[in-house]
């Protein structure tokens, strides 16, 4: 019996192998573009829930010490701070805003968010920006209740 092709082995040539890298690449892009963009919004998700809760100690620690408690904001330096604890700094890539009762506005860019011993507050809404996505952290004055809108559309 005679073999017509003694040599021959499989195998790829270097045109596919090449079409297959171009494939994976073009693919792994795609994929570090989508986790680019989901980092970023979980990166202003993170700040948003850390000022809510940072909101929440300070209403809670106004209630339990059965006295006047505020957390205060720069909005130049894009900085916040709750009693008793470390200055928090927002990342440049996000913006803040602070509406607030005009006795706690100390300046231009400083002012606060006062919570009273019965948990009432003064009022008043904090909104994180970062491209054209809004949270804003809402304060009831009367229940001093905080709620968060997460994302909303400029």
């Amino acid at each position: 019996m005679l073999n017509r092709f003694p040599n021959k082995q499989g195998g790829f040539t270097l045109i596919e192998v090449i079409v297959v890298m171009v494939m994976i690449a073009v693919l792994a892009g795609m994929v570090a573009s989508g986790m680019t963009d989901s980092l970023r919004k979980s990166k202003i998700r993170a700040v948003s829930k850390n000022l809510v809760s940072a909101m929440r100690y300070t209403r809670g620690q106004a209630v339990v010490k059965h006295e006047q408690k505020t957390i205060s904001f720069n909005v130049k330096d894009k900085t916040y701070q709750a009693p008793r604890k470390k200055v928090v700094h927002i990342p440049d890539e996000i913006d803040i805003n602070v509406y607030t009762a005009d006795s706690e506005v100390a300046d231009e860019t400083t002012g606060s968010i006062r919570f009273f011993s019965d948990g009432s507050s003064t009022g008043g809404w904090v909104k994180l920006t970062h491209k054209n996505k809004i949270w804003k952290i809402n304060v009831n004055w009367l229940t001093g209740e905080i709620s968060m809108i997460e994302g909303s559309s400029i």
